[in-house]
């Protein structure tokens, strides 16, 4: 009898997560590594959020919180929600969660049961379709198109809807096509998702990483029918730098956000309560730092985009928001994790394999890393790619 419940013989550990850590290991050991599989920015947390909570620690606010976040936190958020998103919540239906990882698989196990499916299009971000089959439902992949920017459209919605269907995910900006949709591309897929009353999963954590003139539109901004149907997700890793904090959140309907705060109550409790000070002094303070650094993406962005359009053998379609190029490697005749073996063993690049995401023929590529990193790693991903 086997020890491991069977649920997870279908689970595998994250390899975004496994192809950072080996990088870090050969780093370690002296070797020189151009490592473009980071999902977080390489920048310092502000000073200011810091200050925070170290304030918050020095007054003792050290105990339990109620079990969703401080009151002042929830606030604050419904506060950004209203004017960033135009999307009107009370304090109520925000839960602060223990990253925005979190958020997602709460707002999946309060939602879905054993024989719901889960719409998710492809290249996707890894961990989607694993927090769908631990909350006991199925995942649903369906292949978006490179030639419309790797975007999900309504028709493909329509045809992959099935009486199982419970919920849509939906990740803009993208991780990791960089893709970002426009406002009449949700109004169709809310058409769609109200018709047949599909819950939508809307991950928003790369908002404000947005380039070319790009705006981020929130799905549930969309209509009163979209507000309705959707779990808005965020939080606070990519837009402040804050990934080791470990802090996200959800703003739900009033029934979706009371089971979020049950599981919680259950699991994990609060979130680190100084750390929860930390972010409302993100939401709160200077946001100078966000300008700053979605400018220095963006000219990382520029540079590989003219860098990686000259390259043979790979096609690659130019990201609207986060900090990651999807690679395409058809061409190459490798699948993505030999492929991703290969330049890191023999040509020292960390690159996370397309498989992670849905895509077998591609690699993703992280622009949050020094331009003298980027610089060098392409070189020798020029010299792989003239290889073969």
């Amino acid at each position: 009898m086997s020890l491991i419940a069977e649920k997870f013989a279908q689970i595998a550990p994250s390899l975004t997560l496994s192809i950072t850590a080996q990088a870090k290991k050969m780093q370690a050991e002296g070797q020189d590594i151009a490592s473009f599989g980071a999902g977080e920015p390489d920048f310092d947390t502000p000073q200011h959020i810091k200050d925070a909570a170290i304030e918050a620690l020095q007054a003792g606010r050290t105990k339990y919180t109620a079990a969703t976040g401080i009151p002042e936190l929830k606030k604050a958020i419904a506060e950004k929600l209203l004017r960033d998103n135009q999307i009107e919540y009370s304090p109520d239906q925000i839960s602060v969660n223990v990253g925005a990882k979190h958020s997602c698989y709460n707002a999946i196990l309060a939602t879905c049961d054993p024989g719901d499916e889960v719409i998710i299009p492809a290249p996707y971000w890894t961990s989607y379709p694993d927090m769908v089959r631990l909350a006991g439902a199925e995942p649903y992949a369906v292949e978006t198109k490179r030639e419309n920017k790797w975007k999900f459209t309504a028709e493909e919605f329509e045809d992959a809807i099935s009486g199982r269907t419970r919920m849509l995910i939906l990740n803009s900006p993208n991780n990791p096509t960089g893709s970002v949709y426009t406002k009449d591309e949700l109004e169709a897929i809310v058409e769609v998702a109200a018709s047949e009353d599909i819950l939508i999963l809307s991950d928003e954590i790369y908002e404000k990483l947005v380039y070319n003139g790009k705006k981020h539109i929130s799905t549930a901004s969309i209509s009163e029918a979209a507000k309705k149907l959707t779990i808005t997700v965020n939080g606070f890793s990519k837009l402040y730098s804050m990934t080791g904090w470990r802090l996200g959140y959800t703003a739900a309907p009033p029934e979706i956000a009371e089971a979020i705060d049950t599981i919680q109550s259950h699991t994990t409790s609060n979130p680190t309560t100084f750390a929860q000070y930390g972010a409302l002094a993100a939401l709160q303070g200077d946001q100078s730092f966000v300008n700053d650094m979605v400018e220095e993406y963006d000219m990382r962005r520029q540079y590989m985009l003219s860098r990686l359009q000259k390259i043979r053998n790979i096609e690659v379609v130019e990201p609207d928001g986060a900090f990651y190029f999807l690679v395409d490697t058809t061409k190459i005749g490798l699948n993505s994790l030999n492929l991703s073996e290969k330049l890191l063993s023999r040509y020292r690049v960390a690159a996370v394999p397309g498989i992670a995401f849905g895509h077998d023929q591609s690699v993703r590529l992280s622009y949050a890393t020094s331009l003298d990193v980027i610089k060098k790693g392409l070189d020798r991903f020029e010299e792989f790619c003239q290889a073969h």
